[in-house]
């Protein structure tokens, strides 16, 4: 069983900054790529960042310059959000590609969400 659980998220005045965490835990043999999405109320889930096993990144045009994804030597991911804006008012969650078995196909695990508020 694999979890993955999400914090950091809150309500932040326009220009502030948020660092939203996740840590994966259970039967993980190799976690290949971790990455943030977001989805606001009405709109369809976005990615926002996403850190790669090799250590390459891609960021939405959005975020790009004010958002940072990183990861630690264990199974945390971060994402430091920078310049904060209204229009990034939405539930973030994070994902990761990861392998519980040696003899499955690389599977993807979701966490539940945090929400992350920008307002005045």
């Amino acid at each position: 069983q694999v979890q993955l659980v999400e914090s950091g998220g809150g309500l932040v005045q326009p220009g502030g900054s948020l660092r939203l965490s996740c840590t994966a835990s259970g039967s993980i043999l190799r976690i290949d790529a971790m990455g943030w999405y977001r989805q606001a109320p009405g709109t369809q889930r976005e990615l926002v960042a996403v850190l790669s096993g090799d250590g390459s990144t891609n960021y939405a045009d959005s975020v790009q310059g004010r958002f940072t994804i990183s990861r630690d030597n264990a199974n945390t991911v971060y994402l430091q959000m920078n310049s904060l804006k209204p229009e990034d008012t939405a539930v973030y969650s994070c994902n990761a590609d990861l392998r519980t078995s040696w003899t499955q196909l690389p599977s993807r695990h979701w966490g539940q969400g945090t929400q992350v508020n920008v307002s005045s």
